[in-house]
């Protein structure tokens, strides 16, 4: 049997890529963590988008073993208080840095209370996300919580492009930026 795996998911579009190269080692349970999102409706809308991509990956016939779908408690103001101070930061700088650490630290923390020994995150198949700074908050959360960390850049070989692909596939909408309302902001400029 394959080992488990827990999958930070930040979204449905991005998961549908990771989800294809990491379902042939894996079975996987994806985990939704994303307090950053902007406000209730858009973490909602986000959400249904997610819950419909698993439950059309789990109805065709493509997959190996069925995804399932865990949810952590959305808090908005914990990450609003964790950035606080960094409002006005670049996009990809020290808020996205610490956004980025919170939820892969979130993500190791249920892995370990849950019995995975793996886990990894949807996140670097983004060109708007920076591998490294990825890989390095993984790795590091992986020695604090004696886990494995999927260090895929998932973006590589055509890993975003194909993830837009799979979400037209699937029938999912797309956003365009990543849901705190400063990465917002950035995309309309």
């Amino acid at each position: 049997m394959r080992p488990a795996i827990l999958l930070h998911s930040c979204c449905g579009p991005c998961s549908t890529a990771v989800v294809e190269q990491l379902a042939q080692r894996y079975r996987i349970v994806l985990y939704f963590c994303n307090p950053n999102i902007d406000d209730e409706a858009e973490y909602k809308k986000r959400l249904e988008i997610q819950k419909l991509f698993v439950e059309r990956y789990n109805a065709s016939d493509k997959r190996a073993e069925p995804l399932v779908l865990v949810c952590a408690p959305y808090t908005p103001s914990a990450f609003l208080k964790l950035i606080e101070g960094k409002e006005k930061c670049e996009e990809g700088g020290a808020r996205c840095r610490l956004c980025i650490n919170d939820r892969l630290e979130k993500t190791a923390a249920y892995a370990i209370m849950n019995g995975y020994e793996h886990f990894s995150t949807t996140l670097s198949v983004s060109r708007h996300k920076n591998y490294m700074m990825i890989l390095e908050l993984g790795t590091m959360l992986a020695l604090r919580y004696g886990l494995s960390f999927e260090s895929g850049n998932f973006k590589k070989g055509g890993g975003e492009q194909r993830a837009v692909e799979l979400a037209g596939a699937y029938g999912l909408e797309r956003q365009n930026y990543c849901g705190c309302r400063f990465s917002k902001r950035s995309a309309s400029l």
